[in-house]
């Protein structure tokens, strides 16, 4: 799964989410478990379709083995646009 530009921001950090969750070839619900959260969470997280509060992203961080940073990042490079 490579980088691709999107524009919208909770896509992006989604999209961030789901790219190192499979570079640790882990499951949405081993994820979701490791995290602490409902796995249709993670899924619309990474969907772009729920928004994920300042505890979730650190417990999906935690659960990816990175920073909550490292996340945000992630996403930054795929907006593209960012001024």
């Amino acid at each position: 799964m490579g980088i691709v530009e999107v524009e919208d921001p909770s896509l992006a950090f989604g999209k961030a989410i789901k790219l190192r969750r499979v570079e640790l070839d882990l499951s949405q619900e081993e994820l979701a478990y490791r995290a602490d959260l409902a796995r249709s969470f993670v899924s619309g997280v990474e969907r772009g379709a729920a928004k994920a509060t300042t505890t979730s992203v650190w417990k999906l961080a935690v659960a990816l083995e990175c920073k909550p940073s490292d996340l945000w990042i992630s996403a930054e490079r795929m907006l593209g646009g960012v001024r």
